[in-house]
């Protein structure tokens, strides 16, 4: 009598379990290699802080478009002894050849084309293009800020960590 009903039930097990053992599969992951990579800031090169003569001459042919003569390196380079903290003498000679400079851009090659104008201004003082980020944040920057003056751009990459190096 138990016998038809254990029949029954090996003949609903062994297929059961069958269809468990053939369906359990071993997932077959594919691993690809990547080489690692060093992702660097855009000034990473940037290690070497200018000497106090590299960077007049620079920041003077930058703000005036022609190189420094010896008498005014010479002013420059005692104007900036005779002041104890090196940044505030360093800020004080970019005022005063901002003040003086003749090639400075107007407000209205800056409202013109900001774009470029921040393109030529990265160029002109990090000797490089903008990243897309750095083009954005001071296209948006420079939107929201419409009372921004062209001097007070250059003032900021004059007087920029990134400029003090290289």
């Amino acid at each position: 009598m138990n016998m038809p009903i254990f029949d029954r039930l090996k003949a609903l097990w062994l297929p059961l379990i069958l269809l468990a053992c053939l369906s359990c599969q071993q997932d077959l992951y594919e691993v690809y290699e990547i080489n690692p990579v060093d992702v660097l800031p855009v000034n990473a090169e940037k290690d070497k802080s200018k000497t106090d003569a590299q960077y007049i001459s620079i920041l003077y042919t930058n703000l005036f478009q022609e190189p420094i003569g010896p008498n005014r390196m010479l002013e420059a380079q005692a104007a900036i002894a005779s002041v104890g903290d090196k940044q505030i003498a360093y800020d004080m000679l970019v005022s005063k050849y901002m003040r003086d400079a003749p090639a400075l851009p107007s407000r209205q090659e800056l409202d013109d084309d900001p774009r470029q104008f921040i393109i030529d201004t990265y160029q002109r003082f990090f000797t490089r293009l903008p990243t897309q980020a750095e083009l954005e944040w001071m296209d948006s920057f420079l939107t929201r800020n419409p009372s921004l003056t062209p001097e007070q751009i250059y003032f900021s990459f004059a007087t920029s960590y990134e400029y003090y190096h290289y």
